[in-house]
């Protein structure tokens, strides 16, 4: 494990002004994106979206960091045969790569998911560093629903921090800087204080975990949900308290030695909510 370049990429992509671009879309979700707009969902297409995107100099330059890439899309070529892992590069951003393989229902834990991918990772990783990735993503999904037992499980939270652990330590030690992503879903009707609640007891898991594991926390980085209610909440919590209420739960639960934090973009939207 290269300590050092893997601490350099990680303070890279949580530099000041700067973002992570998320085009790592399956074909299947850009399917959806493309029928709103009434666009074939062919490769070729999926190509020249992501090469448009990556064409966009300036703003890759001035306000993207790196790029989370789709398996497809780190070994395609842009129109005029250049690599669009090289038009990144050249942008001054860095490449990254998706590499978990989805959610799966979890044994014995009903309405709750774990996610798969471990299996082969290594070589995986190995492959995708050849192409251009400097970094990883992976994503676990926690859901908060009523129930007897209610969700979520310290099962489901318990087996996801392992394997966003195993995940980070195999990626460290294959010189890729491993995206944690433990997110918490907005979905459903629990108010900020429940969402506050489960965030820390997932975010305080995966720590520990991670503690486990051995994973040298300057050379990652964390993608976290925010606290926030839920999208059924018969009252939303305002802006301030959301931002007040994340701040303290990264405040509790994160170490400071973590290179930095990307929030996940998924679901909110630049809108005010209602009160």
């Amino acid at each position: 494990m290269n300590r050092d370049e893997l601490v350099k990429i990680a303070n890279a992509m949580v530099a000041k002004g700067k973002g992570l671009l998320a085009a790592d879309e399956s074909s299947g979700t850009i399917k959806k994106r493309f029928d709103a707009i009434n666009v074939e969902n062919t490769e070729p297409n999926r190509r020249d979206y992501r090469e448009m995107l990556f064409g966009a100099s300036a703003a890759m330059k001035n306000n993207i960091s790196g790029v989370i890439l789709y398996d497809e899309t780190i070994r395609q070529n842009a129109k005029n045969g250049t690599p669009l892992v090289k038009m990144i590069t050249d942008a001054g951003s860095i490449p990254g790569i998706k590499v978990d393989k989805g959610t799966k229902p979890l044994p014995f834990c009903p309405g709750e998911l774990i996610t798969e991918g471990l299996d082969g990772l290594g070589e995986r990783l190995d492959e995708y560093r050849k192409l251009g990735a400097r970094f990883a993503k992976w994503r676990a999904v926690i859901d908060i629903a009523p129930g007897t037992p209610p969700v979520p499980s310290h099962t489901a939270i318990h087996a996801n921090g392992h394997a966003l652990a195993r995940y980070a330590a195999i990626c460290q030690e294959h010189d890729i800087v491993p995206i944690v992503e433990p997110e918490v879903l907005m979905d459903g009707a629990h108010d900020i204080d429940t969402c506050m609640r489960v965030t820390e007891w997932v975010l305080k898991s995966t720590f520990q975990e991670l503690f486990y594991q051995r994973v040298m926390l300057e050379g990652m980085v964390l993608k976290p949900n925010m606290t926030i209610s839920g999208k059924k909440a018969a009252k939303r919590a305002s802006q301030e308290e959301v931002a007040e209420k994340t701040i303290r739960v990264l405040k509790n639960c994160v170490p400071p030695a973590v290179a930095g934090i990307a929030f996940l973009s998924g679901g909110q939207s630049d809108e005010p909510p209602p009160i």
